[in-house]
């Protein structure tokens, strides 16, 4: 059966020969019209079709025109009306025979119910559809049509924030078509693997990929797969950084565009880098032809959405005098106005939230206010939470500015609750753009700790600001990992360790609040009124120093720091009986081992254990390692052709023998460290502890955080595969040691990819390095450490800090770049 559907836009899959110069039949003057955006034009043609088919009694092609039409409500944001003809092709559906073309039909109708799904924010549900659609073409044996159909599915799977799925189900369809000859079905194919290897910060790769999908689409030509080819390489090419090259290609679209609704993306794209790089007169002269191409644009989804996109872009750029507010208010304005018009809801909601947020810039509260919780309302009444919690924020910003506290609070409350129900949706709403997370999630649970600690706040806003701080590490792994499949669960310090205090940090604009947690004892509370620039310079000048031997150690620096997080509460600490210190640190703190804290006569390693933890709802509390216990040990000592910028590791060959002469332990040392020797041991064998000594390297994006193999680069996320979910239910392996790791240069938060294999490493407890030290004194070290844990009389926190104060005593090794390095992550047991 010929395939008359039209092409679906964001999926891009135009029907063979499609694409007539000179439309004639009244079918083609209707795909011309909607494969323009032309989308009111089409409605009355497509009517007559139908009427026509059904005077002829034609009930393929009533069928056919009716999921045409549907497509076209569905682009205009007219979501009931694409409902109902769904429903009156389904109906029609009905009265004809089980037949082939029958299933044809039948995955036609639930592809377009499924793009129907998607415009309503039910990603689930289009996934579930279009799931229905491939096993009907499979049934049938069209490897084409399935093949879209997979692509279709990649739609709901980005959305859902499932990447690593998205990227193995198109790597999958790629090698399908790779020995096919070129098309449209390939360059679309090669363009979503590409967004989505964007989407995880694999940039050189994206960009790789998209520049083959953008040769296909210029041999074909299409005119469409190209702008929107160029267009995803401008934004590989902003995210890495790479402005003026984004700039061009933005510009190619703008230039060789014929169509009205791309050539407005590239317009904005290039507003939006402007911006960015503050190049105000260059944004200025592009304003004019942005308000031109808006005229050319028909009423329709993309309408209404490049308005809010303009509106969205120019907010950012407040303090410029780039546009006046009535004129900023104009295209909000207009974009409320098309949505009524067209019933589009969720475009309404976005757009009066927008203009609540102008109005709360000038200001103008009270109308900000009534602005934000009419968008609220919307928001609400059609269940879309991705904007419900940024009305809420919105409007706990609001309350904030009119001095209403309590409400505020209430407001910022209900915008966390609101993106705790939506964890695994995060991940999509936070990657479109590299900062996303920090821009628009972050500041909700920061601000809302803000407000809860005030000076002397009461003993139920200090435990609200705890599980609020908990609630940020968490959502801050589930952005580094791009995905939320970490197990939370609520834990009771008392129950873990009752000679343990846990230190809860957090940086916000103005000050350091820390709040500690005693076992049997009221929450304390410890201010330190410090603007966030200070503290950072404060810790980034510490870490240089900790880590540069050579130079003279400034241990007022360190007693500085200590000042802030614990000598306020020392004294508690000495009555409560605290042997261990574990800190949950917010940003800088990472950067930082807490050994290495001075109280003006010790450093804090030689007065407590100390241990770190992402957050104490991710620690395995019941691990415990004592005697009789055995060690995977594996190590890499000579230059590796898959990374030669990474130095040889003499020492390793010693550090592993010096720990099987302290333990029993198997040992794989260089040939024998392939991935696949190591995968086969550590599911094979009963190991309580896997040591790596290897290169590694800690970075704020999952997909950089590494360990060095012989033979591979393992990243974290296939750490984790590694180790069998099976191995680690029957053989939790306690205890994960990496002893030559670092954290990636230059990288503020790379510490975040420490924290990450701690949560993903597959063990319990981790012990890894912030920097690489020098061979020896790891070797000293990790000597030291095991023979404290073969005893079985200490924990693995005590082990490290007596190993830690060992290399302390000795003349070569008491600077604190040989011993405080190393930090214990997760069970301190």
């Amino acid at each position: 059966m010929p395939d008359s559907r039209f092409p679906i836009p964001d999926s891009r899959f135009p029907i063979p020969d499609s694409r007539f110069p000179i439309p004639d039949s009244p079918e083609q003057q209707a795909q011309h019209l909607y494969e323009t955006g032309q989308y009111q034009e089409a409605i009355p043609l497509l009517e007559q079709i139908i009427s026509n088919y059904t005077d002829s009694g034609d009930i393929v092609g009533q069928i056919n025109s009716l999921v045409n039409l549907a497509l076209v409500y569905q682009n205009l944001g007219d979501i009931d009306q694409a409902l109902e003809t769904i429903s009156q092709s389904f109906s029609r559906l009905s009265k004809l025979p089980n037949t082939k073309e029958r299933q044809q039909l039948q995955a036609q109708i639930l592809e377009v119910q499924g793009q129907v799904y998607l415009s309503l924010g039910q990603a689930e549900k289009a996934l579930s559809t279009w799931q229905q659609t491939s096993a009907i073409y499979q049934d049938i044996g069209d490897l084409n049509r399935l093949t879209e159909s997979q692509i279709y599915q990649v739609q709901a799977l980005r959305i859902l924030g499932l990447y690593n799925q998205a990227t193995k189900t198109l790597t999958q369809i790629k090698e399908n078509l790779q020995d096919q000859p070129d098309s449209q079905l390939k360059s679309t194919a090669l363009q979503y693997l590409g967004d989505v290897l964007r989407r995880v910060g694999k940039f050189k790769d994206s960009k790789a990929i998209l520049q083959q999908s953008l040769a296909i689409a210029e041999n074909l030509p299409d005119q469409t797969l190209i702008a929107e080819n160029l267009l995803s390489l401008g934004d590989t090419a902003r995210l890495k950084g790479e402005t003026e090259d984004a700039l061009d290609l933005y510009q190619r679209v703008v230039e060789e565009s014929p169509l009205p609704h791309l050539k407005i993306q590239g317009q904005l794209n290039q507003l939006s880098v402007l911006i960015a790089t503050q190049e105000w007169s260059e944004a200025r002269a592009l304003l004019p032809a942005i308000d031109y191409t808006f005229t050319k644009l028909s009423p329709s989804k993309t309408a209404i959405n490049a308005r809010i996109k303009l509106g969205k872009t120019l907010l950012k750029a407040k303090n410029s005098q780039l546009t006046t507010p009535n004129s900023l208010a104009t295209y909000l304005a207009d974009a409320i106005k098309l949505a009524r018009n067209l019933g589009d809801k969720r475009a309404e909601a976005e757009a009066i939230g927008n203009l609540g947020t102008l109005y709360e810039y000038n200001q103008r509260l009270d109308e900000s206010q009534d602005l934000t919780e009419k968008a609220l309302l919307i928001a609400q009444e059609i269940q879309a939470p991705d904007l419900a919690y940024q009305w809420q924020w919105q409007l706990g910003r609001i309350l904030n500015l009119k001095q209403d506290k309590k409400s505020a609070i209430a407001a910022y409350s209900q915008s966390v609750k609101t993106l705790q129900s939506i964890r695994s949706d995060l991940v999509a709403i936070s990657s479109d753009i590299q900062f996303g997370f920090r821009e628009r999630v972050e500041p909700v649970y920061r601000e809302l700790v803000a407000l809860l600690l005030e000076p002397n706040a009461s003993q139920e806003n200090l435990k609200k600001a705890r599980d609020v701080i908990e609630s940020l590490q968490l959502a801050e792994l589930d952005n580094f990992f791009q995905d939320a499949c970490l197990d939370a669960k609520p834990v009771n310090i008392d129950e873990i360790d009752p000679n343990a205090a846990i230190f809860y940090t957090i940086i916000l604009p103005d000050r350091l609040e820390v709040i500690v947690t005693l076992p049997g004892q009221p929450l304390r509370q410890i201010t330190t009124n410090l603007p966030k620039t200070e503290i950072e310079e404060q810790l980034a000048s510490v870490k240089r120093n900790i880590t540069s031997p050579w130079r003279v150690l400034r241990k007022k620096n360190l007693q500085k720091i200590h000042d802030w997080l614990i000598s306020p509460i020392q004294a508690e600490l000495a009555n409560s009986n605290i042997l261990t210190l574990v800190f949950i640190p917010d940003g800088a703190l990472r950067n930082i081992p807490m050994s290495v804290l001075y109280d003006g006569e010790r450093y804090s390693i030689e007065k407590y254990s100390i241990a770190v933890a992402p957050s104490l709802q991710l620690i395995d509390s019941q691990a415990n390692v004592r005697q009789n216990f055995s060690v995977l040990t594996a190590g890499v000592t000579e230059v590796r052709p898959h990374r030669p910028n990474l130095g040889a590791l003499p020492g390793v060959k010693v550090e592993l023998e010096n720990i099987n002469s302290e333990v029993p332990s198997l040992i794989l040392l260089n040939e024998s460290f392939t991935e696949s020797n190591f995968n086969t041991e550590v599911n094979t064998s009963g190991y309580e502890i896997v040591h790596l000594a290897t290169h590694g390297e800690f970075s704020s994006v999952a997909e950089e955080t590494f360990l060095l193999t012989w033979d591979e680069v393992i990243n974290i996320n296939e750490l984790n595969s590694l180790i069998s979910a099976d191995q680690k239910q029957k053989n939790p392996i306690e205890l994960l040691v990496l002893s030559a790791c670092q954290t990636a240069a230059g990288d503020s938060r790379a510490a975040l990819g420490l924290a990450g294999i701690a949560v993903r490493g597959g063990a319990r407890s981790t012990l890894a390095s912030l920097w690489s030290v020098n061979d020896l004194a790891t070797a000293e070290l990790m000597t030291r450490f095991y023979q404290r844990l073969a005893t079985g009389k200490v924990t693995k926190a005590e082990a490290l800090g007596q190993a830690q104060q060992k290399l302390l005593q000795t003349q070569e090794f008491n600077h604190p770049f040989y011993w405080s390095a190393f930090i214990l992550l997760g069970n301190w047991l």
